[in-house]
């Protein structure tokens, strides 16, 4: 979705911070409310958890002019739930997931959960 964004590129870079240096840690994260599919949500974040990746986001996709994408759906706080319950089977050792979660929520309190 993201101008320029190339999901192999983005996925070998991430494998490559932890390659380059082991205790880096890694943050990923992905809007919902687009028309994707479960089953994708679960391929990203198996993807993500292959390249050890160790903190990841989940938020609602929230439309910010008509010129952007429509929203397809809005996620409940249960469904946010489920997606982090799934999310946290792939190894992140911090998933933030709900309808106002952004890469940057809470980020000092992620850094400090991944690092140690």
């Amino acid at each position: 979705m993201r101008s320029g964004a190339r999901y192999q590129r983005t996925l070998d870079l991430l494998a490559n911070a932890k390659k380059w240096d082991a205790s880096t840690v890694t943050k990923s994260g992905v809007m919902v409310g687009i028309g994707e599919a479960t089953e994708e949500l679960i391929a990203v974040f198996r993807d993500l958890g292959e390249r050890g990746v160790d903190i990841l986001t989940i938020g609602q996709y929230l439309r910010p002019s008509k010129d952007h994408l429509p929203m397809t759906r809005y996620y409940t706080p249960a469904e946010f739930l489920s997606l982090k319950e799934e999310a946290l089977k792939f190894g992140f050792k911090h998933v933030e997931s709900g309808a106002l979660v952004r890469s940057s929520y809470h980020a000092h309190e992620q850094a400090d959960v991944a690092a140690g």
